[in-house]
């Protein structure tokens, strides 16, 4: 039987319709459900993980559930403008944020939009915000140091540029400090070693940022910082994605051939972030509730941390990790996760500070397992038994306690401990130059202080310092700017000192 002209056209017409209609479900869909941040998708067939929709109202939202019925995505604004109903439409873009050199001294967000109010920052590159990290051929080894201006971590615990070294403790023990003080301390070092630094803020108060970022520009630390801040009043989603904001703009320095310090403040609230979405997305939980993968979201973040090789340009980044213990358990799942991940750890606690030893650093449990090939030798040769020393002080005064008669050996092992313990705590926001440091140290090391009442040691340093800055400040210049221990150079510390015993006086 022959179909007639007007019946073909019809079947042309529901076909075109047909392919249409499917073509829309793979590039659009419809919000089947919505709330606490989740959205979930009918259609989109064609979308992938971690792909970039637009729900409209100017509110965009990430592919990472994709199920045989629907997609579930997370709303990077707020989820009241998103409606069931709604069309969603795909980007084809992973997610990715605007870098521009004009971000250093701003405060913005996950998205790279200013939240200072200083006017918008135009992009000069488009970073997306996860990549695989350089490959072992495009590195080279952690050799150059990165000085943080605190006497104990650079002495005991060094840190190298291209390193993640873990700052851990409770709440309250002085972990962000150590990270201001080390973008603080920046401005002690020349300019072209100094690193831009990008301070991450993750699920904090807004008033705590905000001193934060008053702090630094108060030091003018400001000029080479960038501030990330995602805080507790925004959604998990934009806590999920801070971190890798913040790694996405030091790789556009990084890939300059510049040094980035990056502070990411702090990653147990970001593992809380992604609990949250994990479990509103209905994916299995795990140990503590955190899904299986959030071994995986860490390790991907830090593991962007390197040294590039001189062909890439030599640049890099440094990760100062923050993760907030409870009740100093060390082992609990997050802390244990990020301490394999890391290169060493700084671990702060809270017995020490309450008992005014600041920074709280534990000698026996802090580390730096790579930071020692980075070191300066002449750093490396003052301090280099100051670990052991302090660990025998520790060991020997817990016998002391019991009242037991101990030899003269141990008696000046516990004198010079106790004095070590003393000249290593520093008030925060007052970084040290190396040469400073150097000096300090190769006094307590070198006995200097064995005559001083312990109570007095702080005395000792704070005129000392005073004294090598105004009478000797071309030897403090030499200290600073030299690279090893010469014997030469070891008779000009010990004439300042044997210089400074002559006028110092005790409080």
């Amino acid at each position: 039987m022959a179909i007639r002209p007007e019946e073909i056209t019809t079947i042309i017409k529901q076909k075109i319709e047909q392919f249409h209609v499917e073509a829309d479900i793979s590039e659009t869909g419809t919000v089947i459900q919505v709330g606490d941040g989740i959205a979930r998708v009918h259609g989109l067939n064609n979308v992938k993980a971690s792909e970039l929709v637009d729900f409209g109202h100017g509110v965009k939202g990430m592919a990472l559930n994709l199920e045989y019925d629907n997609v579930g995505c997370v709303l990077m604004g707020a989820d009241h403008l998103v409606h069931e109903g709604d069309s969603v439409k795909r980007t084809g873009e992973v997610i990715s944020i605007g870098a521009s050199s004009k971000m250093i001294g701003r405060v913005v967000n996950p998205l790279g939009k200013a939240l200072d109010g200083k006017g918008e920052i135009l992009p000069e590159k488009t970073m997306p915000l996860d990549i695989v990290a350089p490959g072992i051929i495009d590195r080279q080894p952690v050799k150059q140091p990165l000085q943080t201006g605190i006497k104990a971590i650079d002495a005991m615990v060094p840190i190298g540029k291209g390193q993640r070294e873990l700052i851990i403790g409770d709440r309250q023990t002085g972990k962000t400090a150590i990270a201001v003080d080390t973008i603080i301390n920046q401005k002690n070092i020349p300019e072209d070693e100094r690193c831009i630094c990008i301070y991450v803020a993750i699920g904090q108060k807004q008033s705590t940022v905000a001193q934060v970022v008053k702090t630094l520009s108060d030091f003018g630390a400001m000029d080479y910082t960038v501030v990330v801040s995602a805080t507790a009043s925004d959604p998990a989603s934009l806590l999920y994605i801070a971190p890798y904001a913040g790694c996405a703009i030091g790789e556009y320095f990084m890939w300059q051939g510049k040094d980035v310090l990056i502070v990411y403040d702090d990653l147990s609230k970001h593992a809380q972030a992604y609990r949250e979405m994990s479990l509103l997305l209905r994916r299995p939980p795990g140990r503590e509730a955190y899904p299986g993968d959030v071994f995986y979201l860490h390790s991907r973040l830090l593991e962007r941390a390197c040294k590039l090789s001189k062909e890439n340009g030599g640049g890099s980044i440094t990760a100062l990790p923050i993760i907030e213990t409870q009740a100093n358990d060390v082992s609990a799942y997050i802390p244990t996760n990020v301490i394999s991940i890391t290169d060493g750890q700084i671990y702060l606690e809270s017995n020490l500070f309450l008992s005014g030893i600041k920074p709280a650093i534990n000698v026996g449990l802090s580390v730096s397992r790579v930071g020692g090939s980075a070191q300066r030798k002449m750093m490396r040769k003052v301090a280099g038994t100051l670990r052991i020393d302090l660990s025998q002080y520790q060991e020997l005064a817990g016998f002391a306690q019991f009242g037991s008669e101990l030899d003269k050996e141990s008696q000046r092992q516990i004198a010079r401990g106790k004095r070590m313990t003393e000249l290593l705590k520093q008030n925060q926001y007052a970084p040290l130059k190396v040469g400073e440091e150097v000096l300090v140290l190769y006094a307590g090391t070198h006995g200097y202080l064995d005559d001083i009442p312990v109570e007095q040691v702080g005395v000792y340093e704070k005129q000392l310092l005073a004294y090598a800055r105004t009478k000797q400040k071309a030897t403090l210049d030499v200290i600073q700017h030299s690279q090893e221990m010469t014997e030469e150079l070891e008779q000009k510390i010990i004439a300042v000192l044997d210089g400074f015993k002559a006028v110092f006086k005790t409080a």
